[in-house]
């Protein structure tokens, strides 16, 4: 099994996508990104940083539709966190803006591919225009059964467990649930993942290893793979590496094979 990947690897390390209809039963199911790296990507090119995030909306377009053609059921990308509200002015604006762009330009061809939007994080927090973007998308997709598209938007993981804490707390002082009713499945109930599976395989771009406060409840018995490229420059070759990586690892889940 450990050796069943090196024929599919071609001389330039490329993955051959046979691996992917042959081995179809080992693609993971889920799978998370944490896009780091387009302000370096800019930077390192004399370019103003939200050029790198620009560019970094080309690569989300890419992944989507391959992530959708492999037969992947859910990709979750880490857009905005909690914490990115600390970056300069500008900068945020530019991101709030690039969900309605990125929506308005592509949503056609989600509907079409079968893609269905979704959105964990504080949408109450966000602009207008973005809360309408994502709201439509949403509801426009909301029919459909092919790859589930999720966004964390405005999302931090301590915040979204703090958030379940108290409305477990909640139950309890209310009498309708007692202390012994709480479970990992009443926890996992109540976060904002609630009906999605935990990720197979976490993705890290531009060379950071720690998770950012990016479902860290989630990411329990996730396999990482973490890149040194920046994601603007994050290509489909390495995207099928990490997935045929993750393919021929053995998950055990604390027991043995």
């Amino acid at each position: 099994m450990k050796d069943f990947l090196g024929k599919f690897l071609r001389k330039n390390n490329n993955v051959d996508k046979n691996i992917f209809s042959e081995k179809k039963e080992l693609i993971p199911k889920h799978i998370a990104i944490i896009m780091d790296g387009n302000g370096r990507w800019a930077n390192k090119r004399g370019l103003p940083r939200i050029a790198g995030h620009k560019a970094g909306m080309n690569v989300v377009k890419e992944i989507t539709r391959e992530s959708s053609n492999l037969g992947i059921q859910y990709l979750t990308l880490y857009a905005f966190s909690t914490e990115n509200w600390k970056r300069p002015t500008d900068e945020v604006n530019f991101l709030m803006k690039l969900p309605e762009e990125y929506l308005q330009s592509e949503l056609k061809d989600l509907v079409k591919n079968n893609v269905q939007v979704r959105m964990i994080g504080d949408i109450q927090q966000l602009p207008d225009f973005t809360r309408r973007a994502v709201e439509q998308a949403i509801e426009d997709t909301k029919g459909n059964t092919g790859l589930v598209l999720n966004f964390a938007l405005n999302y931090g993981s301590r915040l979204e467990m703090l958030t379940a804490i108290k409305e477990i707390a909640n139950d309890i002082s209310n009498h309708k649930i007692k202390i012994d009713d709480i479970t990992e499945a009443s926890i996992s109930s109540r976060l904002m993942t609630a009906g999605i599976p935990d990720p197979d395989l976490l993705i890290r771009t531009s060379g950071e290893i720690r998770l950012s406060n990016f479902l860290l409840w989630q990411l329990a018995y996730t396999e990482f793979y973490f890149s040194d490229t920046l994601w603007p420059d994050f290509s489909m070759d390495e995207y099928h590496m990490a997935i045929a990586n993750y393919m021929k690892r053995a998950r055990r889940y604390g027991g043995l094979k």
